[in-house]
């Protein structure tokens, strides 16, 4: 029996791997062209994004392992009833019912990471990420610029270029500045060949230096424009948002347990919920991977799909429900727990209940 155990597992989570490994990728790169653009605008550091898009990993693993799992076990079950691998199984004498034991023996692992993942590694994680943005928020202008790129600064009235930036992020190299007037005075044009950083040690003002340029105001389309040469010319660099934001997502457990805000039980509940899909999505996946050889491979995967996304989605109705005070906070989301699990339990059990019933009144009915 361990061999068939350790096969059954090995093929669930060779599928289950592939699967989350494919999803990840997905997932991720959505959000990291989004983190990808902000950085395009100046809103984050180039440097930033790895370490970011490293620590919320851990927050689209502990939704993506539960949908993986599901998927694995549909395609991996699936496969071994096309070919009769399960007829032979059962043929062999290993029931349905430890079938549906050594699955949901395999699964605990998986709930376990998925438990630790929404506990404490990805509020963690995010608790880093609020860190980083929070770094990026009070960065100055000099602070964010790049090389070869043009960059909307000073709430979208300044476009700074600089075409090289030394190692030490101290000098620029060929400097162009586009900046609009706040009282209909045009624009102003800044060219420079060099640019330094300078603090005022008595104000911790900061300025940028530009040497060896020039400074040309005007309106468009007009003539009139004031043209000035310099060999040092000093422009205020503007400071970030003053002030930290709080990410919801990176509030601990043990912070929310302690919380009495609705927002906050409502987190601490979903927080609870991703570890208890698990147990219950290999339940209902068991049952749904049963396939007849005459439909196909893939023709069990478009309803078990909608049973995931309707059981993810009242979670979702419940949260939000938790939240607005709508649902007590003893029911919480255990209510959609409690719908799926007895979904589950009467697909493996309910069919087997109403075969003895309907003999059991056929032999009554002939006695």
């Amino acid at each position: 029996m361990s061999i068939i155990f350790r096969y059954l597992i090995r093929q669930i989570m060779v599928s289950m791997l592939a699967v989350s490994g494919i999803l990840l990728l997905v997932f991720m790169s959505g959000r990291f062209i989004k983190y990808l653009a902000s950085a395009a605008e100046g809103e984050l550091a180039a440097g930033v994004l790895f370490a970011i898009m490293g620590y919320r990993f851990p927050g689209f693993l502990e939704l993506i392992l539960p949908l993986g799992l599901f998927i694995g076990i549909l395609l991996a079950y699936g496969r071994m009833y096309l070919e009769s691998e399960m007829t032979v199984l059962f043929a062999c004498g290993v029931s349905e019912r430890e079938l549906l034991q050594k699955t949901l023996v395999g699964a605990l692992p998986v709930m376990l990471v998925v438990g630790a993942m929404s506990l404490f590694i990805s509020p963690w994680g995010m608790k880093q990420v609020e860190h980083i943005f929070n770094e990026q928020r009070k960065a100055t202008e000099f602070e964010m610029l790049a090389p070869g790129r043009f960059q909307d600064l000073s709430s979208g009235t300044r476009v700074t270029y600089t075409e090289a930036l030394s190692d030490d992020k101290r000098e620029l190299q060929g400097v162009f500045i586009a900046e609009h007037g706040r009282n209909g005075e045009g624009v102003t044009l800044i060219t420079a060949e060099t640019g330094s950083e300078l603090i005022d040690e008595k104000t911790g003002s900061r300025f940028l230096i530009l040497e060896e340029g020039g400074r040309f105001q005007g309106m468009p389309g007009q003539l009139n424009y004031n043209v000035t040469r310099f060999e040092a010319y000093g422009l205020k660099i503007q400071a970030g948002e003053a002030g930290d934001r709080e990410l919801e997502e990176g509030i601990s457990t043990l912070d929310l347990w302690r919380s009495d805000n609705l927002e906050d039980r409502a987190l601490l509940h979903w927080r609870f919920s991703l570890p208890l899909i698990v147990p219950i999505v290999t339940l209902l996946a068991v049952r749904l991977s049963r396939v007849n050889p005459r439909q196909g491979r893939f023709f069990h995967l478009l309803p078990a799909m909608l049973v995931y996304i309707t059981y993810l989605g009242l979670l979702i109705v419940a949260r939000d429900a938790l939240a607005d005070g709508k649902v007590p906070e003893w029911i919480g989301m255990l209510w959609v727990h409690a719908l799926f699990l007895a979904l589950g339990l009467w697909l493996h059990f309910g069919p087997a209940w109403l075969h003895r019933r309907r003999l059991e009144k056929e032999g009554r009915a002939s006695a």
